[in-house]
């Protein structure tokens, strides 16, 4: 018993938060989980996901093959015939890479628009605070409607749209703890001493600003998977000849009567990857919470 406790004494305090944590550990659970099947994806499906064959098209969830030597159709297919669990663990490749790629360019913006915002004032705090608020006034859906229709769909496309619709919040958060960090003694220590405001930014004032940044990046994941649903629900997403969990959505949307399965597994999927990532933000969160530290 005493060995025991020796142990978990001796565990980094991020493993004991996150294994006392039910939440947390589902979340992280889940997260490695889809990452996991997003970079085997190759490897994982049990059938091509391009390849149409009319003759199985529709063909409900079963265990059985419909030819001897080949994989079951285990969630069933989709109205041309293609494997529906093979086209959502492709799926969540693109869903996962334009979460992560969307929320680094768009946290890369909103990071830098924020400390500048933050730490000058002034004019430019009132100019960057506007164009967050006119961000925030113009809905999404009709902001990528107007940027697809004038440059047109594609993957490129698509990353910069979602990228545009996560510098906000970023801004915000990162405008707020600047203002709370750059009166503090060792900031000031550093301007007396004559340390140039670039490396006062960039030495003393981010890395004290970077905890409540890594929570928003994993909650702007999180949103950036259902925005490329919706886009991709909307036609406005990549390609359609990728597979996608909101194109997926889309193809399933005229036979949902019929076909109830095409819409049902790959909006399970976006459920779950989504609730996943969440609990292990709110984790995230009462992890770095320095009101916490001491308990």
């Amino acid at each position: 018993m005493e060995t025991e406790i020796k142990k978990k004494l001796k565990m980094p305090r991020v493993v004991r938060s996150l294994l006392g944590s039910i939440p947390g550990m589902t979340g992280a659970v889940v997260v490695l989980a889809v990452v996991f099947m997003a970079i085997f994806a190759d490897v994982l499906v049990p059938h091509d996901p391009t390849r149409l064959n009319a003759r199985q098209r529709l063909r409900p969830p079963t265990t059985v093959a419909a030819r001897e030597g080949q994989a079951p159709n285990y969630l069933g297919t989709d109205s041309m015939g293609r494997d529906l669990l093979s086209r959502i663990i492709m799926g969540s490749r693109v869903s996962i890479m334009l979460g992560l790629i969307a929320s680094v360019l768009g946290g890369s913006v909103g990071i830098f628009l924020g400390m500048v915002s933050g730490y000058y004032g002034g004019r430019t705090d009132s100019f960057i605070s506007w164009l967050v608020n006119m961000q925030m006034a113009f809905p999404f859906t009709l902001l990528a409607i107007f940027i697809m229709a004038i440059f047109g769909g594609g993957l490129d496309k698509l990353v910069i749209v979602l990228a545009w619709s996560a510098w906000v919040g970023y801004a915000r958060v990162m405008r707020g703890q600047v203002i709370s960090v750059k009166e503090m003694e060792y900031v000031n220590a550093a301007r007396v001493l004559g340390v140039r405001q670039r490396n006062i930014l960039l030495r003393y004032i981010l890395p004290n600003t970077l905890s409540p940044i890594i929570i928003v990046m994993t909650f702007t994941v999180a949103s950036v998977i259902l925005f490329e649903a919706q886009l991709s629900f909307l036609g406005l997403g990549v390609d359609p000849r990728v597979p996608t969990w909101g194109s997926i959505l889309a193809d399933g949307r005229s036979y949902i009567e019929r076909a109830w399965w095409i819409t049902a597994f790959p909006g399970i999927a976006i459920f779950i990857t989504v609730l996943g990532i969440n609990l292990f933000g709110d984790w995230l969160r009462d992890f770095l919470d320095p009101r916490l530290k001491l308990t």
